[in-house]
């Protein structure tokens, strides 16, 4: 017979979680040693995808707080990384752009991305880990 807490810990939803928070933990630290958090470093992509972007959408699009954002994007420029002018189709907004050094920290930030993924996949051999991505993929896919 299991007890409550074993029967939480066996199932999927905890198992995923337990596994993502890892993953999580790993892509942060690797990624601290250019001087980002996960939140910077994600907002610092979707400029480089979107941009040049209006700021409060670059907020809408990563369900990020306006106060929130005003920080990240204060530090990703202050370090040189993403530019902030008055957008020319409406100057009462700012639009971000990334700078080449942006997108040459974004280069640096997927290598140690996928060193971190390697390392969390690491327990497992290629098989396991392409039919692990392949099942995550259809969870995800089904979820919407």
């Amino acid at each position: 017979m299991t007890t409550p807490l074993q029967h939480i810990q066996s199932l999927p939803s905890w198992l995923v979680g337990r596994v993502a928070a890892r993953g999580r933990g790993l892509v942060a630290d690797a990624i601290a040693a250019e001087g980002l958090k996960l939140l910077q470093h994600a907002v610092l992509a979707a400029v480089a995808e979107y941009g040049p972007v209006a700021q409060a959408e670059l907020g809408r699009q990563l369900a990020v707080d306006p106060k929130d954002m005003v920080g990240v994007l204060n530090h990703l420029q202050g370090a040189g990384y993403v530019l902030r002018e008055p957008d020319p189709a409406d100057r009462r907004k700012n639009a971000v752009t990334v700078t080449p050094e942006g997108v040459a920290l974004l280069a640096r930030c997927a290598e140690l991305a996928e060193a971190a993924n390697e390392e969390l996949l690491a327990p497992l051999n290629p098989d396991e880990q392409r039919q692990l991505m392949a099942l995550l993929e259809r969870v995800r896919g089904a979820a919407g």
